[in-house]
């Protein structure tokens, strides 16, 4: 396994995330304790889950699951690094849910208990709050009229940061938190909180996990540059495209893939690309995360493995080094944008 530091920071994490939200879903607890097991041996060493996974949302069953993993011992909590996050719905209360100090307090003392364990690594925002004023869309237009929904004249300018701020800044004084991140969050989030953070002469966020594969690229236009320019890690979910870059399953009659019905432009790049990975000898799933891992903003893709197997086939990616032909093949089958913003689409 090779390493690499998240973010800014000085914390040395796995080039492979390993995501749980299969576990206590898709996988039952033995076969999820035997993949973050053989994880261990193989160098993987980031995991991460959120408080809303496992079969019943609202019950945090894959922290829970975690949390008695954790609690065979032998090393296993001093062995990784633990994320979570916050901000769903975790039951029928107004304030069990959202980005308030109050249920960010709350959920982390939820998800340290159901864990088991005295501290997160990485406490993460799991969404932005639109339900804050600042957090809302910069605008909107509602009947016809273009309004300015992000500086209402009641609030003070960073008031939201400064109270989301202040409630993670005393988690990491008591000891509970060690780094704050986010996800599913704009540049321009990422932008206004850092800036909020510094002016609090707090760390502020170092990592952001966003939808990021070679079919989605918008996060390439504002997002990406936002956490070049901050130091925050990318932690991409889904690198797989919702399984059509795995190449598990071959297009049949009709253009079908893994029961999903296919238009001739998408079977087509699914074609080229798995002729890419073909000539490179490569798995199809490996050459998607190793474009990813090419990326030098890109800290690791989270990996959700339903089995070992496809654990142990995940780690090959880590070794894949593309050659610059390649990933302009690749950039020709799944264009991007083109560029970061304004330059995609100014001039």
């Amino acid at each position: 396994m090779k390493y690499t530091q998240l973010g800014r920071t000085g914390l040395k994490v796995s080039r492979l995330v390993l995501g749980t939200m299969n576990f206590d879903a898709a996988s039952d607890e033995k076969t999820s304790f035997a993949i973050m097991d053989r994880a261990l041996e193989l160098g993987i060493n980031f995991f991460d889950t959120a408080d809303r996974y496992g079969k019943v949302q609202g019950e945090g069953g894959t922290e829970k699951l975690i949390g008695r993993w954790l609690a065979q011992g032998g090393g296993r909590r001093d062995s990784i690094v633990l994320a979570t996050k916050v901000f769903g719905p975790m039951g029928p209360g107004a304030n069990d849910e959202g980005l308030s100090a109050y249920h960010i307090r709350a959920g982390c003392d939820a998800s340290l208990s159901r864990l088991g364990v005295d501290h997160v690594d990485l406490y993460q925002m799991h969404h932005i709050d639109r339900g804050l004023p600042h957090f809302k869309s910069p605008m909107k237009y509602i009947d016809g009229d273009l309004r300015n929904l992000s500086h209402p004249t009641h609030v003070k300018p960073g008031a939201d940061w400064d109270e989301v701020w202040q409630a993670m800044e005393q988690l990491v004084g008591a000891g509970k938190i060690t780094y704050v991140g986010s996800s599913n969050f704009a540049g321009w989030n990422i932008a206004q909180a850092n800036e909020r953070a510094r002016h609090r002469n707090f760390l502020g966020l170092v990592s952001e996990q966003s939808k990021y594969n070679l079919f989605t690229r918008t996060v390439e236009l504002e997002m990406l540059p936002a956490c070049r320019a901050y130091g925050v890690g990318v932690i991409p979910y889904s690198p797989l495209g919702g399984g059509l870059l795995a190449g598990k399953h071959r297009a049949g009659a009709g253009g079908r893939r893994s029961g999903q019905t296919l238009d001739a432009a998408t079977q087509a790049k699914i074609d080229e690309f798995e002729k890419i990975a073909a000539e490179l000898g490569e798995e199809p799933a490996n050459v998607a995360l190793a474009w990813l891992l090419a990326n030098p903003v890109v800290t690791g893709p989270i990996i959700g493995p339903r089995t070992v197997d496809q654990l142990e086939a995940a780690v090959r990616a880590v070794e894949i080094e593309l050659p610059a032909e390649i990933l302009t093949r690749l950039d020709e089958v799944f264009p991007g944008p083109g560029d970061q913003a304004p330059e995609a689409y100014a001039w």
